[in-house]
C-alpha cells in the first residue's frame, strides 16, 4: 500500500483534457465557494496556532492562508492578460520569497480572506461574462506552457481547495504538527 503524500491531500493538479459546459458550471460553483470554505476552516484554528507549520518543514498556517490570496491575485491578473493580449508570457514570482515577506509573516489572516472574497467576486463576474471563444484564450506559463482560461479556472479551483484541505488536515492532526 502506497503512503499518502500529505502535501497533496486532494491529489496533485491534473489539467482536464476537455471542459464541457456542465463541468465548467460545476467548477465555477466550487470556485465561488473557496473563500467561504477557507473562512470556515480558518475559524476553527486557534489564533495562537497560526504560526505553527502545517506540516514538518512546511509553511506556517498563516503563510498558507496568505499564499492563497497572493496566488489568486496573480491568477486573476494572468486571466485578464489572457483576455486582453494574445497568449501573453506571464511572469513567475518566488512563492517561497513571498511567504517570507512581512505581510505574510505578520498580518492578520482575515485580511487575506477578505481580499480573496472580494477578488473571487470580481473573478466570477469576469468568468461568468466571457464568450465560449474567450474561454479558449490563454497565457503562456514558463513552466506549464500555454494555459487556457478554462484550465486556469480548473487550476485555481484546485489550488484553493488544495490549501484549504491542507489546513483541514492539520486541524484533524494528520500532518504531524498540530
Amino acid at each position: 500500500m502506497q503512503k499518502k503524500d500529505i502535501r497533496y491531500p486532494i491529489g496533485p493538479f491534473s489539467p482536464p483534457e476537455e471542459i464541457v459546459l456542465p463541468t465548467r458550471r460545476r467548477m465555477l460553483g466550487e470556485f465561488a465557494n473557496i473563500p467561504a470554505a477557507l473562512r470556515k476552516t480558518v475559524s476553527k484554528i486557534p489564533v495562537e496556532k497560526l504560526d505553527t507549520p502545517w506540516r514538518p518543514g512546511g509553511w506556517t498556517l498563516r503563510q498558507v492562508i496568505h499564499h492563497i490570496a497572493d496566488s489568486h491575485m496573480n491568477g486573476f491578473i494572468r486571466c485578464k492578460l489572457a483576455l486582453t493580449e494574445k497568449n501573453p508570457d506571464i511572469t513567475l514570482y518566488s512563492q517561497p520569497a513571498w511567504a517570507e515577506c512581512p505581510d505574510a509573516l505578520l498580518s492578520a489572516v482575515s485580511y487575506s480572506i477578505d481580499l480573496l472574497t472580494s477578488l473571487h467576486i470580481r473573478w466570477l463576474i469576469l468568468f461568468e461574462n466571457i464568450s465560449e471563444e474567450e474561454w479558449k484564450r490563454s497565457f503562456h506559463h514558463p513552466e506549464m506552457g500555454d494555459i487556457t482560461l478554462e484550465t486556469a479556472l480548473a487550476l485555481y479551483t484546485w489550488h484553493g481547495k488544495h490549501h484549504t484541505e491542507q489546513l483541514n488536515a492539520w486541524l484533524r492532526g494528520e500532518t504531524g504538527t498540530s
